[in-house]
């Protein structure tokens, strides 16, 4: 669900996201509790990432410091000042602007020349024996591409072989939805500061953000007592949805589960959505899919039910099911369109995906009682725009397809994103890049509908669904990498993250 070739994140991450829009407020409310000055908040942020700089560095002694004109700058400018006073070597170069300084970066740049330090300007040569790169050029207030002499800087600092330290969010990152527009830094670490914005969570985030750390500068009290717009997810999230069983559990009490899909020549996609789903808990699955589908089927998972797709076994099935998936392998020839006109009235809790929601597209509906899970193309067909559009602000679009085709949808690719009709939204902070492969669709829509089966909301369903999902592949890659998996191998590491309790034994 979201890209990898990165490191992972710090374990200690909030699991509280915020808007970007709230940060000012929430830097001014903040200080004002604490009765602290705002000057003084961005000391703490320059004394936070310096600390993490020397803890993540400690032999580099030659510095370079690059400010913007505005407060990510003015971090720079302490940042810059502390190195200085601990008899390390460092360069400034930074960027004028036609408006004067924030007051707080004014007092901090005052602060650096006070201590003998020197500013260069954007276009001065970097000493060679540059050791490491401090990018304080831009933070959370972009929203369109870099413009000179930022673009220039940015392009510099991604040809230099030093590592690469972001103060708040990479120069060229938009914080607000992970867009990057033009040139953009690309980090080794990011330290964030207040608050996680969405824009480090999802879209090109994952290419370019590095390990990301967090330090509330210590307005933790003051946050705690404010509600979170967003949530973020990870692995350690699961043992909130998924309890351990009663010793007397029996099949019955973990969800019947019907799966209709798998047209001809694409049992292998049905397969995978109904073995997940056993994987993944449920307590008997039944498969509706064409008649040559059935044997190669039994023969590969006989723990399966699977039946000829006709009329007559839907109508079955929709009596017998409490949930329904369909979607996977479906086409959308007659067959397919068919099916889904014989489900699409239900009232029981369901997913659709792959050709369903294609078929969704041509005549949208709104239901409550159903999860949605495209991917940005298939997003893109179902609000009737380009897939550019759709990744361009991930969050609006899945906000968009909620609150057009009602339930609960879940939009895939780097930095999966849940949201639902009522207004809720979460970031499954989880996943790599090793799930840019064909299935792995198909094995997350079995997931959810198996935690839909064992009595979860549709909501909780999709978040623990994504969330064990991407978990699975991490579990994967750490063992083998990223390059050449499978979607059926996520089923050999499944098993730990639907059974969280497992995850503090397993050694």
């Amino acid at each position: 669900m979201t890209n990898l070739n990165r490191q992972k994140n710090s374990p200690s991450l909030p699991y509280s996201v915020w808007p970007v829009e709230t940060l000012a407020q929430f830097e001014k409310e903040g200080a004002d509790s604490l009765g602290i000055t705002l000057f003084e908040l961005m000391q703490r942020a320059g004394e936070a990432a310096f600390a993490k700089l020397r803890a993540l560095w400690p032999s580099a002694e030659h510095w370079l410091v690059l400010c913007g004109h505005g407060n990510n700058g003015g971090d720079g400018f302490i940042i810059a000042r502390l190195a200085q006073s601990a008899g390390l070597s460092v360069t400034v170069i930074a960027c004028e602007g036609t408006k004067p300084l924030p007051e707080e970066a004014a007092q901090a740049r005052e602060a650096w020349l006070a201590a003998g330090g020197i500013i260069h300007e954007p276009a001065a040569y970097w000493p060679e024996n540059v050791e490491l790169i401090v990018d304080a050029l831009l933070g959370t207030g972009l929203s369109r591409s870099p413009e000179a002499p930022y673009a220039e800087l940015i392009a510099k600092v991604n040809a230099h072989s030093a590592p690469v330290f972001a103060v708040d969010v990479p120069s060229g990152l938009v914080a607000a939805n992970g867009t990057t527009p033009g040139e953009v830094v690309f980090a080794a670490h990011t330290l964030t500061f207040i608050a996680l914005k969405p824009g480090l969570l999802t879209g090109k985030a994952r290419d370019v953000v590095g390990q990301l750390h967090f330090h509330a500068l210590s307005l933790d009290p003051f946050i705690a007592g404010q509600v979170a717009p967003y949530a973020r997810f990870d692995a350690t999230s699961l043992s909130g949805w998924l309890k351990p069983r009663r010793p007397t559990s029996h099949k019955g009490d973990q969800g019947k589960l019907a799966i209709v899909g798998g047209e001809l020549g694409t049992a292998g996609a049905i397969r995978m959505t109904g073995e997940a789903a056993l994987r993944a808990g449920a307590g008997l699955v039944r498969v509706l899919t064409h008649k040559e589908n059935i044997a190669p089927l039994l023969t590969a998972r006989p723990e399966l039910m699977v039946q000829e797709l006709s009329d007559d076994a839907i109508e079955q099935a929709l009596d017998w099911a409490d949930v329904i998936v369909i979607g996977p392998g479906l086409g959308q020839g007659s067959w397919g369109k068919n099916a889904l006109r014989k489900i699409e009235n239900a009232q029981k809790p369901m997913l659709w995906d792959a050709d369903a929601l294609n078929l969704l597209a041509i005549s949208p509906d709104k239901r409550q009682n159903r999860i949605l899970t495209p991917h940005p193309g298939e997003a893109a067909r179902l609000l009737n725009v380009k897939t550019s559009e759709i990744e361009s602000d991930r969050l609006h679009s899945a906000q968009q397809l909620a609150k057009r085709y009602g339930g609960v949808v879940v939009l895939k690719g780097a930095g999966t994103l849940i949201a639902s009709a009522e207004g809720q939204l979460a970031f499954a902070d989880v996943g790599n890049a090793g799930m840019a492969s064909g299935g792995m669709g198909d094995v997350l829509s079995g997931i959810i509908g198996g935690l839909l089966g064992q009595k979860l909301s549709l909501y909780d369903a999709a978040c623990a669904g994504c969330v064990a999902h991407g978990a699975a592949a991490e579990a994967v890659a750490l063992r083998h990498g990223t390059r050449g998996m499978l979607a059926t191998d996520l089923f050999s590491e499944l098993y730990l993250f639907v059974n969280p309790e497992m995850l503090n034994t397993k050694e």
